[in-house]
Parts: C-alpha cells; sequence; structure tokens
C-alpha cells in the first residue's frame, strides 16, 4: 500500500496551482457536496497530473508526456505539461465528448482520436509510449496520481469542523485512482466514514470486482457518465486498494444520473457532468443507508447539449 503521508507531501507540492473547492450540506438529503467541478480544468483530475508531471525529472520530462483519456484526466495532464513546458500527448476515445477533446486541444494537448472506447485509447497510448520512449501518465495507475487524487481527503478533512460525524462518504469510481487516494489518506484515521464507490450500471467493473472478485464476463453499454466508462487494468495497482478500502460499491441507473444532474442545477446552480453525479444520485435515490453522508462532484465538463436536454426532459 502506498503511504498516507504521501498524500501531504502531494497536497505540499500542489496546493498553491489548485483551487481550494467549497462544500455545501444540503439539509434535505442529509448530504455534503465538495464542488470540484470548481476545479482548474473543471475536475479533480488536476490534482493527480500535476502531482505526477511536477515530480519527474528533466530527463524524464524531455521524453515527452503521454496518455489516455475520457477528457478530464488529458485536461489535467496538459496543464501540468504546459506548467513545466513539455509536450502532451492524448489518445482518447472517438466517442469523448466534443467540448472535453476541444478543451485539450486548447489547453495545448496533441489529440489523437481513437475508434472504439476507453480500452482502445488505453491500450495505445501505453503501447505508443513504450515504443517511443515518452513518459505514460496514466488516470490511475500511478502511486503519484493516487496521491494528487487523495488531496481531496485531506482537504474535506480541513474544511469541515464535524468531519468525524459523517457516516458515509460517496464516491465515483472508474479506474479507482480517487477512491484509492482517498482510502490512503484515511487508512490509519480510526474514525472515517465507510468509503461507498458508486459507479453506472451500465459500466460495472469495479461493483464486479467488489463482489465476485473479477471482471470477466461484466458487459458495458453506454453511459452518460463516460468518465467512468472502461474495465480497470487487470495490472492496476487500484485493484488491490480498492478492494482493501472500499465498504461497498453501489450502482445507479442512467435515469437516476439525469436526475442528479437535474436537481444540482435546480437546487444549488451547479453545472455537473456524468461521471460527477453518481454518488448525488445514489443519495437521492435512497440507496445510501448512513446520513449524514459526503459525496465528491468531480466535474463540470459536459456536453452543452446533453446537459440542455437533461435541464428539459428532452
Amino acid at each position: 500500500m502506498i503511504p498516507a503521508d504521501w498524500v501531504e507531501e502531494a497536497a505540499a507540492l500542489i496546493s498553491d496551482l489548485l483551487n481550494q473547492t467549497p462544500i455545501t450540506f444540503d439539509e434535505k438529503l442529509k448530504l455534503f457536496l465538495k464542488w470540484e467541478n470548481q476545479q482548474k480544468t473543471g475536475s479533480f483530475k488536476l490534482r493527480g497530473a500535476l502531482n505526477k508531471v511536477l515530480s519527474l525529472d528533466q530527463e524524464e520530462l524531455s521524453r515527452g508526456l503521454i496518455t489516455c483519456s475520457a477528457g478530464n484526466h488529458g485536461q489535467g495532464v496538459a496543464v501540468a505539461a504546459a506548467s513545466v513546458g513539455v509536450r502532451c500527448v492524448v489518445y482518447a476515445s472517438d466517442h469523448a465528448p466534443a467540448v472535453k477533446v476541444e478543451a485539450m486541444r486548447e489547453l495545448g494537448a496533441v489529440v489523437h482520436l481513437v475508434p472504439g472506447g476507453y480500452v482502445q485509447a488505453e491500450k495505445l497510448a501505453i503501447l505508443t509510449a513504450r515504443e517511443t520512449g515518452g513518459i505514460f501518465i496514466s488516470p490511475y495507475n500511478d502511486p503519484l496520481v493516487i496521491t494528487g487524487q487523495g488531496t481531496i481527503g485531506a482537504e474535506i478533512e480541513r474544511q469541515i469542523s464535524g468531519f468525524s460525524d459523517i457516516k458515509s462518504m460517496l464516491v465515483p469510481v472508474g479506474g479507482g485512482g480517487l477512491l484509492s487516494g482517498i482510502g490512503t489518506y484515511f487508512q490509519h484515521h480510526a474514525q472515517r466514514p465507510r468509503l461507498i464507490g458508486v459507479q453506472s450500471e451500465a459500466s460495472p467493473f469495479a461493483h464486479s470486482l467488489f463482489f465476485t472478485g473479477t471482471q470477466e464476463g461484466v458487459v458495458e453499454t453506454d453511459s452518460i457518465a463516460e468518465g467512468l466508462a472502461g474495465e480497470i487494468a487487470p495490472d492496476s495497482i487500484t485493484i488491490n486498494m480498492l478492494l482493501n478500502y472500499l465498504d461497498d460499491v453501489i450502482l445507479v441507473s442512467e435515469d437516476e444520473i439525469r436526475q442528479a444532474i437535474r436537481y444540482a442545477w435546480q437546487t444549488h446552480h451547479q453545472v455537473i457532468e456524468g461521471s460527477a453525479a453518481v454518488g448525488l444520485a445514489a443519495q437521492l435515490a435512497g440507496k445510501i443507508k448512513l446520513s449524514p453522508a459526503l459525496t465528491i462532484i468531480t466535474g463540470g465538463n459536459i456536453q452543452p447539449e446533453l446537459f440542455n436536454a437533461i435541464i428539459r426532459r428532452d
């Protein structure tokens, strides 16, 4: 396991380059909401990208940075790469939302769209890095990325005076980097909330791992929570970390995700993306047994046409 103090070291390295995102309490739902959609780049992914890139030496940086992304991690790596003056190449699925692809390019990334889903993009990015000598920046399978994401846990603990009263922490799960980072930070805490992973029924890979120990046989379908799509790489360090830190994994439907996006807008005037909405969706649907709870709203980079259609209930 990764030492907990690595998270504090990451916070010291990157905190001046981040927004401390706000937390609000929804009295009706008995739910704290950590608004990482208000982070620079509109996503928590900047945290892990900065921690990884700023930890590289000059020889490594000179080889160039290669990553794969559904959009948010690519933006984070692009910002981190620009901060140290190096090139960033992103491989993304040709199904990635146009708003995220354009944002990566505007931030200076060279973006290659790969036919198929996230898994195909990830495999090509890893292969390219291996063949060219570039430094591959995984969205989740990297201790420095994980501890960068874990700085959210440290920040939340400082922001909420009654943090020990929180019973459940609802964390969106794709590759598992965010939950692994949070679990790393809290691993030695005598009291911590139950760590509950949440993902779409359309891509239940972590759910299958948690309950059956395997991802084999999982059938994935399209989801508006595209940032959580794709299986976890079989060699990923996050697999054992998830199994150690998770207390439960809950699935939400596409309709429940849409309802959460509408709720965030109508109640809190916040624009959030599908991947960010799953924890809120679980609480709205009454699937969380212990409250008060907290969820991390991981990002707000949603295609405008999709957002407008959800708000109008098209």
